[in-house]
């Protein structure tokens, strides 16, 4: 077993809920603003009490929220908004016979729900994001290893035999049918891998690098081209299974794995890949990382990036405000807006977005297989050292994230940059 969540981190994910004075105050504040806004989803919120709220009637089928705690509940949402919303939970004080439906309620309506003013007061009311998370080289090893290293048993347990964490790009047709079945994510991940090959231009004697190499899937596809390739992660627990993976392939030979900073990178690319990274870099490293992309890539190459995306006013709204995500999944995450990514490389490189092609509706479906089979395998999850309170951490991110992309919220991207030559 190779788990890094120890006890103390079970102890931090259990904390009991906020009270005293302000606390009090933050609770009524909340349960008002909740009141208001579920009046007016499509949402059934069910109290201990028997008291039902939510625009439906008592016989609509509306996705349920059972909230056993209300005190407790009301406490951590006036508190610390989303996080206490998430914390609430995780420690089973509102639960929910389907959970990504009802998140996915309340994501399709996340702008709106907040009445303006107290918008306005977020930076105030709520907790700003530590520095020790910012994406230095110090902290960003720590980050990453505080989600990728958690167990390489875990991530088996519901990931597809490719070990791929990123969205998959599904036949359209899977898609337009669904929902998805199992049997068709590994070969939706080699579609969404041969995508971004083919539009780096990965082929026979191309010098390519990755940036966040995964479990090292990505590598034997490309050096199956014939490739020579160099990926780099922070992930200890990633390196030592990709070297495995891919030296059981048989291409040992082509491809160079590495433990290494992005910043520490060296050399010069025909190409470059990215998938899911920019994300985990911290807006305030936006800057550094394409200056990277453009003095690693050779004259006429190409990279291509898999990007998660939000919208800009979102971005903007919420990039100094402490997330449910960054204090428990990734620390030191940040969604970016495509307008954020395109005004980065306009400003600091030559670099240009020269392709753009979104599959939020892909990502959906990748995050509900990964769910299903999380909760399908939670004894053999709980067997490599995840207790119940974990699991149903790892739940509500699941189906978090998956209702981020259904709602529309959220979107994934593939871009393709290259060289402005008159620029450079």
């Amino acid at each position: 077993m190779n788990s890094c969540l120890d006890e103390s981190t079970h102890h931090r994910l259990v904390l009991p809920p906020p009270n005293g004075w302000r606390a009090r105050v933050g609770a009524r504040a909340a349960a008002m603003v909740f009141a208001r806004a579920v009046a007016r989803l499509p949402v059934r919120v069910e109290f201990p009490d028997g008291t039902v709220a939510g625009a439906g009637s008592d016989d609509d089928p509306l996705p349920r929220m059972i909230i056993g705690d209300p005190a407790a509940f009301f406490s951590r949402l006036g508190t610390t908004g989303l996080i206490g919303f998430g914390e609430s939970y995780t420690v089973g004080e509102w639960t929910s016979p389907d959970l990504a439906s009802v998140l996915t309620v309340f994501a399709g309506q996340l702008p709106r729900l907040i009445p303006p003013p107290l918008q306005r007061l977020r930076s105030v009311l709520l907790p700003r994001p530590p520095s020790a998370a910012a994406g230095t080289v110090d902290s960003a090893r720590s980050n990453i290893e505080r989600h990728y290293d958690l167990s390489n048993e875990m991530f088996q347990a519901f990931l597809d035999e490719t070990m791929t964490y990123s969205c998959a790009l599904f036949d359209p047709a899977d898609i337009a049918a669904g929902p998805v079945s199992w049997d068709r994510l590994a070969d939706a991940q080699h579609r969404k891998i041969d995508a971004i090959l083919d539009a780096a231009g990965v082929g026979s004697g191309t010098r390519l690098l990755e940036i966040g190499t995964g479990w090292g899937e990505l590598c034997v596809r490309a050096a199956a081209r014939g490739a020579s390739v160099h990926s780099v992660t922070l992930s200890t627990q990633q390196l030592e299974l990709a070297r495995r993976r891919v030296a059981r392939a048989g291409y040992a030979h082509a491809v160079t794995l590495e433990l290494c900073d992005y910043r520490s990178i060296r050399g010069s690319y025909d190409a470059i890949v990215s998938v899911e990274m920019l994300e985990a870099v911290g807006y305030r490293y936006w800057r550094t990382y394409v200056e990277c992309l453009n003095r690693l890539l050779d004259p006429g190459g190409r990279i291509a990036l898999q990007v998660i995306t939000m919208p800009h006013d979102r971005m903007l709204a919420s990039r100094n405000t402490y997330t449910w995500i960054q204090k428990h999944v990734f620390p030191g995450g940040f969604l970016p807006s495509t307008e954020a990514i395109e005004s980065t490389l306009a400003r600091y490189t030559p670099l240009r977005v020269c392709g753009r092609a979104g599959f939020g509706p892909h990502y959906a479906e990748t995050l509900r297989l990964w769910r299903e089979r999380f909760d399908s395998r939670a004894d053999e999850i709980a067997n490599v050292g995840f207790d119940a309170t974990f699991r149903r951490l790892w739940r509500f991110y699941l189906a978090y994230s998956e209702a981020g992309f259904r709602s529309g919220y959220l979107d994934v991207q593939h871009f393709v940059l290259e060289r402005n030559r008159e620029l450079t």
